[in-house]
């Protein structure tokens, strides 16, 4: 429907100019007859929350004139789902199962950066055991590729492009399967813990990911083959959801919208964490500041993480046998987790060791699991490079076993704000590309 005077989303004291056009609500004879007596060309579009091309449930209120964006508004909230304030009523450990759904494209960096702003308010970041940091690396590298192949192959699927989009998903199958060898899970991990990991990699585990780097080295090439020169591929890219660096530090995007500015901004390099400035690798830049530019900016980012995955394989052969959690039985939960037999549970010689020779360990083994550990007072937030740009947590403690309070800047949630200027003045048939450019997640905006 529209009102003369009232713009639901104008500002305390803004006043509305023109006609204001608002998807919802009224009865379509009176919206009708109001414009054809207006005589105006514009069409208001609800698009979504239920489309396949809006990555998830994501609302876009669009305003055309023919076929040319006029105004644009993104609306979201529809898949919130009170992740931080139950968090409120669950153990720091806890924690780590509710953070991995936000982002479900990317879990791990999510319990990374939830797992490393608990670990300075605890104050044992230097206490992490290396072989631990090493398998986060691998992990998160390896979950960054599989970001980038979901974004790639989703974002040429919607212009076209089906191959990239069936080939994309082979190729993180593979590292799904990794995952679930390392992890018993496919998604939504709650590996990365407070501490360390929740436990090591298994027996065939250097195997399986020599045979996973093998398999990448081979397929990644594809992508390029198939889009980098492609000239339909590049005509719906190139000048397409132009954003420059300007408009970036204005609305504090950041991962590859900011780097195929040509700012090479990686947190990796400028903030490092978790052993990062001990790997070699480069930050890749493109200078187009538009999708075609975001889109070969992941394409070499998975490359670069390729090159972290292969070194981080050889230290984590060379320390086999090394810890993999903190030595604090106060706090390390679990401490020494291992598979049994039956493929799941906990190893007979530990839970033969609680149970029968050490008081001690049980009464922790149970204080830990039924209550948790204490973090002290204060507040923290460490932020990461996850494959959308900066992932921070911010934790605030107030003593007891529970975040007093938990939050998250997740990256999607302020790249949409891009949509607009992306947007606006543009193609209807373009928003599709700038909103698969941005790459966001609803999980992760909406939490």
């Amino acid at each position: 429907m529209s009102a003369e005077h009232t713009d639901f989303y104008a500002a305390p004291g803004e006043e509305a100019e023109g006609t204001v056009y608002t998807a919802m609500g009224g009865d379509w004879a009176d919206i009708a007859s109001e414009q054809a007596e207006r005589g105006d060309e514009t069409l208001v579009i609800n698009m979504g929350p239920q489309h396949p091309s809006t990555h998830g449930v994501l609302r876009l209120m669009v305003e055309c004139d023919g076929e040319t964006v006029r105004s644009i508004r993104p609306g979201i909230g529809f898949l919130h789902t009170g992740i931080e304030k139950n968090m409120e009523y669950r153990t720091w450990t806890q924690g780590t199962t509710f953070v991995t759904r936000m982002d479900y494209v990317a879990p791990l960096f999510n319990e990374a950066a939830y797992c490393l702003s608990v670990e300075r308010l605890l104050g044992i970041e230097d206490q992490i055991p290396q072989r631990a940091q090493d398998i986060r690396v691998l992990m998160m590298e390896l979950c960054r590729i599989a970001s980038h192949l979901v974004a790639v192959g989703t974002g040429g699927m919607e212009i076209g492009a089906l191959t990239v989009m069936t080939i994309g998903f082979r190729e993180r199958e593979m590292i799904l399967d990794f995952f679930e060898a390392v992890t018993g899970l496919r998604m939504n991990h709650a590996y990365i813990r407070p501490g360390g990991v929740a436990l090591d990699l298994p027996e065939t585990g250097i195997a399986q990911l020599r045979d996973l780097i093998g398999w990448l080295e081979k397929h990644l090439p594809e992508y390029a083959a198939f889009c980098n020169e492609n000239p339909i591929f590049k005509g719906r890219m190139c000048g397409i959801g132009y954003q420059d660096l300007s408009a970036c530090f204005a609305l504090g995007v950041t991962g590859p919208i900011l780097r195929s500015t040509g700012y090479a901004w990686d947190l990796r390099k400028q903030q490092p964490y978790c052993g990062y400035e001990t790997y070699d690798f480069d930050v890749p830049t493109w200078d187009t500041s538009d999708a075609y530019g975001r889109f070969r900016v992941r394409l070499d980012e998975m490359w670069e993480s390729l090159k972290i995955v292969k070194q981080a394989t050889d230290r984590l052969e060379a320390s086999t046998g090394q810890p993999v959690m903190v030595d604090d039985p106060k706090i390390a939960w679990p401490a020494t987790l291992a598979v049994g037999p039956d493929g799941q549970g906990n190893s007979h010689e530990h839970i033969k060791h609680i149970m029968g020779e050490s008081m001690e360990a049980l009464i922790h083994h149970f204080k830990l699991v039924t209550e948790g550990f204490r973090v002290p007072p204060g507040q923290a937030y460490v932020p990461i490079e996850s494959p959308k740009g900066e992932l921070g947590c911010h934790v605030v403690s107030d003593g007891g076993t529970r975040p007093y309070r938990a939050h998250m800047r997740d990256p999607g949630f302020n790249h949409l704000q891009s949509v607009p200027i992306q947007c606006e003045g543009g193609m209807l048939a373009d928003i599709v590309v700038a909103i698969g450019s941005l790459d966001p997640v609803m999980g992760g905006v909406d939490r």
